[in-house]
């Protein structure tokens, strides 16, 4: 497996605990040569050198998996750059969250590679507790059926039961990328999985009526939210999510630990047939 940085600059002692931990998983990893880089800027390297990494990354043949240090900003950046024939040729695990968004749309979008919504070698393997293990394995490594539920932080806004494919991300990279060639395509009934971390309640009801605005919420059958506690106060910004989302006649849940959360990140399989079921969430 491939460790890249296609966003930021991570620290070199978080990427190598999280190296650590994944040899400890019986993994295989290999940091690309621009992995640890530092600048300009913030960024992990220039956007030729960060994507020259996720280009040979996808092309190694001994690569079976892509798995990105953290997130930050830098992402969209190479957008433009992205070899879709290379990559599409030569589909494999990619997970990542955060800025990383904007590549899980492009994959989608561009290629129909399902992807991994999940736990980052620097911000989650590092730490002893970061990586939920079952999901994990299910997603990544089909061992087990995946599925999630109350036990996983969710419960119910709105009842429902519904069938689509599970896309999104995080709120603030998929309201960004609404205008551009990049923006995510909702093509068929889907389930939005939307988190962020730092966002208030009106800045969530702002991006979801933005989202709605702009479309990508007419195929949308059911709609789960992340873990709110990094969001401030987490009754008001469930009070303005549903706001936002009065006139959506879906199932509503909340709560999902992935993305930013200080512990136990679940995977999420980006691209994958799923069915919602009140708090529960399960590929089909």
């Amino acid at each position: 497996m491939a460790v890249v940085s296609p966003a930021s600059a991570a620290k070199a002692e978080l990427v190598g605990l999280g190296v650590a931990q994944l040899r400890a998983f019986g993994y295989e990893p290999v940091v690309m040569p621009h992995a640890l880089a530092r600048g300009p800027l913030y960024y992990a390297g220039t956007a030729a050198e960060r994507v020259a990494d996720l280009h040979a990354a996808f092309a190694d043949e001994a690569v079976e998996g892509i798995f990105c240090t953290r997130g930050g900003w830098g992402s969209a950046e190479l957008l433009p750059l992205l070899d879709r024939d290379l990559i599409k040729a030569n589909a494999k695990v990619f997970v990542g969250y955060s800025d990383h968004t904007s590549l899980h749309s492009w994959l989608w979008n561009e290629c129909g590679m399902r992807t991994v919504y999940g736990p980052m070698v620097a911000a989650d393997w590092s730490r002893e507790d970061g990586v939920d293990e079952a999901t994990w394995r299910a997603v990544v490594e089909g061992d087990g059926a995946w599925r999630v539920g109350a036990e996983d932080g969710l419960r119910v806004l709105r009842e429902g039961e519904v069938e689509g494919r599970l896309l999104g991300g995080c709120l603030s990279i998929v309201e960004a990328g609404l205008g551009t060639p990049w923006a995510l395509k909702i093509e068929e009934p889907a389930i939005l999985f939307l988190e962020d971390i730092g966002v208030k309640a009106y800045q969530w009801d702002r991006m979801l009526q933005h989202l709605k605005f702009a479309g990508k919420m007419e195929l949308v059958r059911g709609v789960v939210l992340g873990d709110m506690s990094a969001c401030g106060d987490v009754e008001l910004v469930e009070e303005a999510c549903l706001h936002a989302l009065r006139g959506f006649e879906g199932p509503v849940a909340i709560g999902l630990r992935c993305g930013h959360v200080d512990s136990g990140n679940r995977s999420l399989p980006l691209g994958a047939w799923v069915k919602m079921s009140g708090a529960g969430l399960r590929e089909v």
